[in-house]
């Protein structure tokens, strides 16, 4: 199954990460460039960096030019991110594209790439509430409000897997259509941003 193998490649991806837990280890993608393996694991480790930005500026003793310096790479990172999601559709895109739709075939509300997106960022919070119910410092109270919330994940993990082995089905049965569009993120373009074009 295809997110049998996304789940894994997310979780080595992660797995990888926390052998370092550095948020300048650079990436190190075993898969072959090119290879949607290779975008999956790249996607997962983006998200995986971000995740932990997202904490550190979250520090209420951090130095202001330092959340600065941290609100502008996770700005960056966001938009690497949706470049990934751009990049796996127009991979499908390309895999999918002799596939004659049928004359009723519908569309979905949002692409086989963005829903594997939300399965990459449910891998990471798996991960971390798996944590949560394994320390030692908290209360037993703490470690079984955490398990209760794993259990929720881990059944929204399933439900989101099933859900995009049947909306590929579909789209490889010709009942849905394959179709994308960029997102045309206008505040970091210079050229549409008023602040980066300079009106006044």
């Amino acid at each position: 199954m295809f997110t049998q193998h996304a789940n894994a490649i997310f979780n080595r991806a992660i797995d990888d990460y926390h052998r370092w837990d550095d948020v300048d280890r650079p990436i190190e993608n075993p898969y072959q460039t090119g290879s949607l393996d290779c975008l999956l694991y790249h996607k997962s480790w983006i998200d995986t960096v971000q995740w932990h930005l997202e904490d550190i500026i979250r520090n209420p003793q951090i130095d202001p030019a330092e959340a600065l310096t941290i609100k502008r790479r996770i700005d960056k990172s966001n938009q690497d991110r949706t470049d990934m999601v751009e990049y796996v559709d127009s991979y499908l895109l390309d895999k999918y594209k002799d596939i004659a739709p049928a004359p009723d075939a519908r569309l979905n509300t949002e692409t086989p790439a963005w829903a594997i997106d939300r399965l990459s960022i449910l891998a990471l919070k798996i991960y971390h509430m798996a944590r949560e119910t394994e320390r030692t410092d908290v209360d037993d109270a703490h470690r079984a409000a955490c398990r209760q919330k794993l259990d929720v994940l881990l059944m929204q993990q399933t439900d989101l897997s099933q859900a995009i082995e049947e909306l590929i089905e579909d789209i490889e049965a010709g009942r849905k259509l394959m179709k994308t569009y960029k997102q045309m993120k206008m505040y970091n373009d210079p050229a549409l941003n008023p602040v980066l074009y300079g009106k006044k």
